[in-house]
């Protein structure tokens, strides 16, 4: 193995969530940029998605051209039809929330003679479920017998992963932006606030007090909401927009729109820490100053003052949109995209992804390895 890695390039076999419809999940835009960096630095993927009903109907990349993606329709298909793929892998990955993840995993873990590794998009809600023995696609039993366990969530996660649930080795893998998608462009704002995400219960009280509060309090100002399964969207204020849904390709030209865009993040991410949500880094890329919520560990991504904008309540996001002096505004929206574009690229995903997996077998993969 250590052999192989040096003088060639990887055979990875992923299986995610979703790559080909981006409906009401962040997975899909994560594993785009990871494959499509993956595939420029030479090596060969091949990404096993379960075929479900909900993301059959919404494909928008059926087909991704930087890997071969196979739609399998249940666990014995999968077994019988794909094993011999699994064997012959240098590196199996396994996301979080893949349909009968644990049996998924039983399996990979048997049958991989590669590296193994558990993706994890959403480690403090796997964590959660983990404590309360309802996580559907991760057992406590598996953690110990995957090489690798990449998270999404660095700082003091990682150290819980390896000594309270046995983690072999807990890296943190954060989101990441891909800058062929996600670039500044110079128009003019039409909006002076958005955000984009889907609807979860407990985001819904940020929404309401960094968005929806300050729209309703300053009626000239435009704003908007993108992300699928908002309720009670009739009952915004009249300068709210909502679009329940905006495919990949449109992210910039949304993001481009607006004079500030909200992050928001999930109660469990709050609480964890070190989480930045990948459609942060996109809105970064493209030059959009950002204002977000607070949680630990995001000066390690961003600068508060200089390159991201934290807000407690309706005031303080009113007072940037309406006081904050234009070239302030746009030397925190360039100075953020200089941070991201440096350090939080699907190349740079791809470069720790290789030495992670030269640690785990204890190669040296020089970067000719992997052009």
């Amino acid at each position: 193995m250590a052999h192989s890695l040096a003088e060639r390039p990887l055979r990875i076999a992923i299986l995610g969530l979703s790559i080909t419809s981006s409906w009401g999940n962040g997975h899909a835009t994560t594993w785009r940029a990871l494959v499509r960096a993956l595939a420029q630095r030479g090596h060969d993927v091949l990404f096993l998605e379960r075929d479900v009903p909900w993301y059959a109907s919404h494909r928008d990349l059926p087909d991704p051209p930087w890997c071969r993606t196979v739609l399998y329709e249940d666990l014995g298909t999968l077994r019988t039809q794909w094993g011999e793929a699994i064997a012959g892998a240098d590196l199996v990955i396994v996301g979080s929330f893949v349909p009968d993840g644990i049996e998924v995993g039983d399996w990979v873990q048997k049958q991989a003679r590669g590296v193994t590794a558990f993706y994890d998009i959403d480690t403090p809600v796997t964590l959660a479920a983990l404590a309360q023995q309802a996580c559907t696609y991760l057992s406590h039993s598996q953690l110990p017998g995957y090489d690798l366990y990449l998270s999404f969530t660095g700082g003091p996660t990682l150290e819980r992963l390896e000594r309270q649930f046995g983690a072999r080795a807990a890296r943190v893998l954060y989101c990441a932006v891909d800058p062929q998608l996600h670039a500044a462009q110079d128009v003019a704002c039409s909006l002076d606030l958005g955000y984009m995400g889907t609807d979860s219960t407990d985001r819904r009280a940020g929404l309401e007090t960094l968005l929806l509060a300050p729209a309703r309090r300053w009626p000239q100002g435009r704003f908007a909401v993108a992300g699928a399964n908002h309720p009670g969207t009739a009952d915004w204020p009249a300068n709210v927009r909502y679009v329940p849904h905006l495919p990949p390709p449109e992210h910039r030209a949304f993001y481009g729109s607006q004079r500030f865009t909200l992050n928001l993040t999930r109660a469990d991410m709050r609480a964890a820490g070190w989480s930045p949500s990948v459609r942060l880094f996109e809105a970064a890329a493209c030059g959009t100053p950002i204002i977000s919520d607070r949680w630990a560990g995001i000066e390690d991504v961003l600068t508060p003052g200089r390159e991201i904008f934290l807000a407690d309540s309706a005031d303080e996001v009113l007072a940037l949109l309406t006081d904050l002096p234009e070239d302030q505004r746009r030397a925190a929206g360039e100075a953020a995209r200089q941070r991201v574009l440096g350090a939080h690229t699907a190349e740079h995903r791809a470069r720790e992804l290789e030495a992670y997996v030269a640690e785990a077998t204890g190669a040296a993969v020089s970067p000719e390895a992997s052009p």
